[in-house]
């Protein structure tokens, strides 16, 4: 695949993750944190599990341990501190992304496992699969909004798309 499909990927990400982290700020920190009967239980909770994984994912492309023990793991109980932490990983995506030729998405990403087994995936499909992952749970975070009564906003790469030219 060609790095700029994934560069527009790691655009998106950012503003999707921007407009979500607007939306869940309009919630109280109980709204934020009430069980709504999701995998994660809360916003809050799926939103530190986006963390997680983009953490865990990028110390594997970077060849660096993450830290991360639990993929329920609560990195930042306080909302402000998750949100900055969230900015500043979508940075760092953003310029791993940007980094990325055409040779290196075409090689493969060796790795371990959280349980460690060694692993090694075409890295282009890896960064499909991180992606998607966040799509995935940002769609969880989006559904809980609506449940909380809140204004949901588009998310859809579409209207990135239109809003980006």
């Amino acid at each position: 695949m060609a790095p700029d499909y994934f560069r527009v990927f790691a655009r998106y990400n950012r503003w999707a993750n921007t407009r979500l982290y607007d939306a869940c700020a309009q919630l109280s920190d109980a709204g934020r944190r009430e069980d709504r009967k999701t995998f994660f239980g809360s916003i809050h909770n799926t939103l530190n599990h986006l963390l997680v994984g983009d953490r865990v994912w990028m110390g594997r492309f970077m060849g660096a341990d993450s830290g991360i023990k639990a993929l329920n793991q609560i990195l930042f109980d306080d909302f402000g501190a998750l949100r900055r932490a969230r900015e500043a990983e979508d940075d760092r995506i953003q310029q791993y992304v940007e980094g990325c030729g055409e040779t290196k998405l075409a090689g493969a990403l060796d790795f371990k496992s959280m349980d460690g087994t060694a692993s090694s995936m075409p890295l282009n499909q890896v960064l499909g699969h991180f992606f998607n992952h966040q799509t995935h749970h940002r769609g969880q975070v989006h559904a809980m909004l609506t449940q909380a009564g809140a204004a949901a906003p588009s998310l859809d790469l579409i209207a990135f798309l239109r809003e980006k030219r």
